[in-house]
């Protein structure tokens, strides 16, 4: 059984960028992207200077993220141990590049679809080397049989004091390096200088001399910069989905409260609301594919291990008992809504909170794995679901109003204690960092003004006094439609802090 593997010798590297060209030449990359680079860092201080080189890759971990999240099977595990792809397969959705803790995979500006270093498996089926390795001066760069315990790069690895990037994440990442400074691998010990690299611009959302306060031991003098993947799409999907999701869970509540007999209000305004978000989300999510016209290959080509999968196949479930509602809606069948009322409830709860498992799958994005995440989206579930019938109540008859102002000011409240734990948890450097980005850092404004004071504290406190006054359908209308674009902001600013922290 073969198990190939790297071997970078720090030591020998002379930072010539001979491997860059060859692997863009290779493989035809485009400008702006890369499979293979080389980093730059430097210690000390004048006149006792270093600089130190490091070769950045794809890691092909025997337990790949991106495998395991890639919906449609166009990450695959070759035979040889080499992680592969195929352009034919992939949707561009760049859940593997949220997945890749070592920022190893980009998006093709030519395909737009997900590529990253495949080993040139190519030439190693036809028992070449990989372009890197032929064209390395100083032989810098060796390929391991890590199968073979007489394997001569093996033997090294295995007598050397080598190291692996980001070992933390656990998923056994099969490029080794030797001579290596810590700094080179964890982009958190390097900083930038206020007056930029050599050859390149700042890298974005990169830490800076003046912000070191995650032990900066050198500064980055060359690297590569990486766009953010996920933005505002994603951002507005999880609250649309919300919306779907909560307006169904709280009519199958009044159903439960004995209001399946309310044509309008419980049989038939939900499930169209329902589904117009529904189908929001849909156009959200295709619409931020790089190949949207693939997206039936998450039916048709399907990872099961993915929760780009089981989301889309919880989505289709609810969206048929929506139908399902509407049809016994219309038809003005109360016994049929109390049978579609558990099934329609449990099904608003997978589909608010499916993405906390998706999120989790990101395995490069500390902050996402955080256990709150699933409380957190179903309590903004619970607030969409009484914001939307809060707004309805301005043009239609509600039954058991003060129910629904209780379930929009109960998930604003369970919401708001969610966001404050999740504020001052303590974690991974990532972790810190991301929740330092999120409120002190660049998206602050949008995470405080936006998110706590727009979208927690002004509806909380317009439905608690709607509630002790008794007032009309005005005030938690208005408390409603805050509570949904407060959350977009709070959603926005969770998606972006969580990709804000440099990988490479």
């Amino acid at each position: 059984m073969t198990r190939l593997g790297f071997l970078l010798d720090s030591e020998s590297c002379i930072g010539c960028h001979a491997c860059t060209v060859a692997c863009k030449s290779e493989h035809d990359i485009p400008l702006g992207v890369n499979r293979t680079w080389v980093k730059y860092i430097e210690t000390g201080s004048f006149p006792d200077v270093s600089r130190h080189f490091s070769v950045m890759r794809c890691n092909h971990c025997d337990d790949a993220p991106c495998i395991a999240i890639c919906p449609t099977n166009a990450l695959f595990r070759a035979p040889n141990g080499v992680v592969d792809f195929g352009d034919e397969n992939c949707i561009g959705c760049k859940g593997c590049m949220n997945a890749c803790p070592y920022d190893a995979i980009y998006i093709n500006p030519a395909t737009n679809t997900a590529n990253k270093c495949n080993f040139c498996n190519h030439r190693i089926e036809q028992n070449l080397e990989p372009s890197c390795v032929v064209v390395c001066p100083t032989h810098a760069i060796k390929v391991a049989d890590l199968d073979d315990p007489n394997d001569e790069t093996t033997r090294i690895i295995a007598r050397s004091d080598t190291a692996v990037r980001a070992p933390e994440q656990q998923t056994l990442p099969k490029v080794h390096y030797r001579g290596a400074d810590a700094a080179s691998l964890d982009p958190l010990r390097t900083a930038i200088a206020p007056d930029g690299m050599i050859w390149a611009d700042t890298t974005p959302h990169h830490p800076t001399a003046e912000a070191d306060g995650h032990g900066v031991m050198a500064r980055t003098t060359y690297t590569t910069a990486h766009q953010m993947t996920w933005k505002a799409k994603v951002s507005s999907y999880l609250v649309t989905k919300a919306v779907a999701a909560g307006v169904m869970a709280v009519a199958a509540l009044l159903v439960l409260l004995g209001h399946s007999g309310a044509q309008a209000a419980v049989g038939v305004v939900p499930p169209v609301v329902a589904g117009l978000f529904l189908a929001a989300t849909g156009v959200l999510l295709v619409g931020d594919l790089k190949r949207p016209e693939r997206f039936y290959y998450l039916l048709t080509r399907s990872n099961r291990r993915s929760w780009l999968v089981k989301g889309a196949w919880v989505l289709g479930a609810f969206a048929a008992v929506c139908a399902a509602w509407f049809v016994a809606g219309v038809a003005d069948s109360p016994v049929v809504l109390q049978a579609l009322a558990a099934p329609a409830g449990l099904l608003g709860l997978a589909t608010a909170g499916y993405t906390a498992f998706l999120f989790a799958q990101c395995e490069g994005r500390d902050l996402w794995q955080t256990r709150l995440l699933l409380p957190t989206l179903l309590a903004q579930a619970a607030v969409a679901g009484g914001a939307a019938y809060a707004v309805a109540d301005l043009v239609m008859d509600v039954p058991e109003v003060a129910a629904v102002r209780w379930v929009l000011l109960g998930g604003l409240v369970a919401t708001g204690a969610l966001v404050a734990a999740e504020a001052l948890s303590r974690g991974s450097a990532h972790v810190e960092a991301a929740v330092a980005a999120m409120t002190r850092g660049r998206y602050a404004r949008r995470f405080w003004a936006g998110g706590v004071v727009l979208g927690l504290v002004v509806p909380a406190v317009a439905t608690a006094v709607a509630l002790a006054a008794g007032t009309g359908a005005a005030l938690p209308a208005i408390a409603g439609l805050c509570a949904l674009v407060g959350m977009w902001f709070y959603e926005d600013s969770f998606v972006r802090a969580g990709q804000s922290v440099p990988l490479s």
